[in-house]
């Protein structure tokens, strides 16, 4: 008898608990959303601020949202934690959240951000540069960057709709920035 392996530990506890998170949503009616899983301009004398600015991308604007993030998520990112270790990739998904969120909080005031887009952005974009050898740069990695940058930025310009095109691109520019520096490290030993 196979016993179930819980094979991507930061990868499933983020599922998990975002999970949770939208399940929460239901029961409280969005309380426990606007509470701590989104981002938003507030006080900066509520503690509660500073959990939002890294625990928005938890949440989730419904079940449509939540399935096309988590998709993606459970489908990149166990490689990604398998190749660099599940330290650096909460480290990777922490640091990606505050930057999102702290971008939020200071340039859309009126608006609120939650949603893993960011993290599966930076996932995609860690995950192009996963076979960098030293000295060379993927080919992968541009036309990821290429197509994915090209799309979000068409998308700001020309689509209006509640889409965070920014904080994707974010995402991206952090799993590139990322994988760079897990690059380097690999090659300092």
């Amino acid at each position: 008898m196979k016993k179930l392996q819980y094979n991507s530990p930061v990868i499933l506890s983020f599922f998990f608990i975002s999970l949770a998170a939208l399940v929460l949503d239901y029961l409280t009616g969005g309380v426990t959303t606007a509470a701590l899983f989104s981002v938003y301009r507030a006080p900066l004398t509520s503690p509660l601020t500073y959990v939002r600015l890294v625990g928005h991308v938890l949440g989730h604007a419904g079940w449509e949202h939540f399935l096309g993030n988590m998709v993606l998520l459970l489908v990149v990112g166990p490689p990604i934690e398998e190749k660099y270790g599940s330290r650096m990739l909460l480290e990777a998904i922490v640091l990606t959240a505050l930057v999102s969120g702290l971008l939020q909080f200071v340039l859309f005031p009126e608006s609120a951000l939650l949603g893993a887009s960011g993290i599966v952005f930076m996932l995609i974009m860690l995950s192009s540069l996963a076979g960098m050898k030293e000295g060379k740069i993927p080919l992968t990695l541009i036309l990821v960057g290429v197509l994915y940058l090209g799309q979000e930025v068409y998308s700001m310009l020309f689509v209006r709709d509640s889409v965070a095109n920014l904080m994707h691109i974010v995402g991206g520019v952090c799993g590139t920035v990322f994988g760079f520096a897990a690059g380097k490290k690999r090659t300092a030993y």
